[in-house]
């Protein structure tokens, strides 16, 4: 086979090296992301417990603050989510060999 036939190929080859490296790079910015997030609730809940301890059965200031950041962290991991899913959309576009269907 003459020496151009293997281009494409090899090009394609370079192209889906590049594409796992920075679907494993997205992963592992995930999962420490989502690790953090955990830490960050668990030492929250943690001071909220010192701060505001739990008092009878009725629902208390302790659990409105709690579910208040709950509710936040909810908005942060969809917000991290949203980022996550548009850059790997755009990495899949620049990646694309031109004149490909995806």
């Amino acid at each position: 086979m003459p020496a151009t036939a293997q281009k494409p190929k090899q090009a394609d080859h370079g192209t889906v090296e590049r594409a796992t490296e920075l679907s494993e790079r997205v992963l592992e910015q995930v999962k420490q992301g989502q690790e953090a997030a955990i830490e960050a609730v668990r030492k929250f809940t943690g001071s909220v417990d010192e701060a505001l301890p739990p008092r009878g059965e009725s629902p208390s200031r302790r659990q409105e603050v709690i579910d208040s950041a709950l509710e936040m962290s909810e908005k942060l991991v969809k917000t991290q989510y949203d980022f996550l899913t548009n850059v790997v959309h755009s990495a899949g576009e620049a990646l694309a060999t031109p004149g490909r269907k995806q």
